[in-house]
Formats: structure tokens, sequence, C-alpha cells
């Protein structure tokens, strides 16, 4: 259990996983500070109940200097700051090296006792995809510091209002569908309560693993394809889509042109690699140093997807 006492700074905090995280330190009586780089940022955590808010602080997570003023008398620190593609203003290099460097700079300088980093399965530094060598690189930068960095590694992840569980639901209700490669690429999806307690067991294995780092790959109870994915949420609707593959050179064809005539294409090849990355992951190792045990993949599909799914 994570000692009351301690306060926790958690970056990237007004997405899906880090406003959920938020809630969960509150109901476990926990203090948290939420680092976010603009004022509307700030606006979306501002809008928490008063009882509930965290302490805010703005500053641009590629700044040290900014980051470590931020990260003053907190203990600990979750980095959740990631994209899976570039736009206009953003770039993988200053959403995950630079970030990460300045967090581990900032977390030395203040004494932050560990940092936990939320990853992308199949993060690696030789990849030949862009957005997984950038993470990868992130990984070491932040494993090379003086403070203990604790590294998750997930694959898609199946939550309350979040992108992707908002486009399986979609996908769920079509009567045809096409599916890039047909479907093939392999998912396992984690449930996000079950990655919020991997997060918190993170934190709170603090003293167990102290003075280390350490890089577990976590992944939901099964491995299926995206074809089977989808059918398995359209039965919670009694629906049985149909399927048109489109060639996935295709696909990459237009993001390669989409790249190249607009500023902020909707979608990248970089992205899409990503996407279509197999995710054959062995979590055994991670449930067992976490204590954790896996929502079992139909309890999570019923309530975050079908017709009653917990949109909040």
């Amino acid at each position: 259990m994570i000692s009351d006492e301690r306060r926790v700074l958690v970056t990237g905090a007004n997405g899906q996983i880090g406003l959920q995280l938020l809630a969960r330190l509150h109901e476990l009586g926990l203090r948290a500070r939420a680092l976010v780089r603009s004022e509307r940022a700030a606006g979306m955590l501002e809008a928490i109940p008063e009882s509930m808010r965290p302490e805010i602080r703005i500053a641009d997570p590629r700044d040290p200097e900014a980051l470590g003023l931020a990260a003053e008398g907190c203990d600990q620190a979750v980095h959740l700051i990631g994209i899976l593609k570039e736009g206009a203003t953003t770039s993988y290099h200053d959403a995950h090296e630079a970030t990460c460097g300045a967090l581990a700079q900032a977390a030395a300088a203040c004494g932050l006792e560990r940092i936990v980093y939320l990853s992308i399965f199949g993060a690696d530094p030789g990849s030949q995809n862009e957005c997984l060598a950038s993470k990868g690189r992130a990984e070491e930068i932040l494993c090379a510091g003086k403070v203990p960095a604790t590294v998750l590694r997930i694959p898609m992840v199946i939550g309350a209002d979040d992108p992707a569980s908002r486009a399986l639901r979609a996908q769920a209700q079509k009567g045809w569908l096409p599916l890039v490669g047909g479907g093939t690429t392999l998912h396992q999806p984690l449930d996000a309560r079950d990655l919020l307690r991997a997060i918190l067991a993170c934190l709170a294995c603090l003293d167990d693993t102290s003075g280390t780092a350490s890089r577990f790959d976590l992944g939901g109870p099964e491995c299926l394809s995206q074809r089977d994915l989808v059918r398995r949420a359209a039965a919670l609707y009694g629906n049985t889509p149909r399927f048109v593959s489109i060639p996935r050179f295709v696909v990459h064809s237009l993001a390669a042109v989409l790249e190249k005539t607009s500023a902020n294409p909707p979608v990248t090849r970089a992205m899409l690699g990503v996407l279509e990355h197999d995710d054959r992951i062995d979590s055994r190792e991670a449930l067992k140093a976490l204590g954790l045990q896996l929502t079992p993949l139909d309890e999570t599909l019923q309530r975050f997807i079908g017709p009653e799914a917990s949109l909040g």
C-alpha cells in the first residue's frame, strides 16, 4: 500500500488514464499533483469538484528546470505523456525523449524516489517504426537516470471513454466493416482498471525495488485478432458484422500522400505501424512482481463496450 504521506506527481494528467489515476489516488486518500502544459488542459482539471481536485501545475514537460519546480515536494512521479501520431506542433522526440530527459534531470534535482513510465508494447530503440523507436529511446533515458524507474509496456487499453474503446464500440454496431489487412493484427487488450492497479502497485512496491530500474510487459488475458475482437464485441449487441479486407499497401500509400499534403494528417505510416503491431505478450513476470490478476476479457467488453457500457 502506498503511504498516504507521499505526494505523487502525474504528468499528462488531463488524458483519460491521467484523469482516472487522479480519481483513484483520491479514493485511496493519497495526495496528487497534476502537471499539464497549458491553461486549456488545466481548465479540464479545474472542472473536477474542489473536494477531489488535485494540485495543478502548468509547465513545459521538456524543460528540466520548470519540471523540477513543478515536482518540488513530490515523492514519486507517474509519467503518462506520449503520442501515437506526429503533427504540425508535436514530434515523437519532443513527446518522448525530451520529456523523459527533462523528468530524469528534474527527479534527481528535487529528490524523487521513483518514476513510473507508461510505454508501448513493442517499444525498442532499434525498431524500424519511428514511434516505437522513440518510445524505446525514452525508456533508456529514464532507466539510465539517477532516479529508479519502472516501465510498464502496454497494448490497447479498453476503458470508459478513450479513443480505442469508442472505436471498438462503434465497430461492434456496424453492419459491414472495412479492416486493414483483413483484421489479422493480434491484440491483447488490457482493462483500464487493471492498468490503474498496475500503476499503483508500481508505486507501492517502492521499498521492494528501491535503487533499481525495472521493465514489465503487461497485456490482457487473451490474445486474438482484430477481427475476432470485433466479433466478440458485436455479439454483445446481437450483431454479426461483415468484414471487407483493405490491403495494407493501399492504406499506407494513402497515409504517405496525406503526410506530404497535410501539416497535420489524420493518420501516418508510423501510427499505422503501431496499430498493426502484433501483441503477443507474456505478462507472467509483471503479474507476479506486482501481485495482480487480470480481468477476463468478456467482463471488460461488457462493462466498457456493450450496450450497457459504463462511460463514466
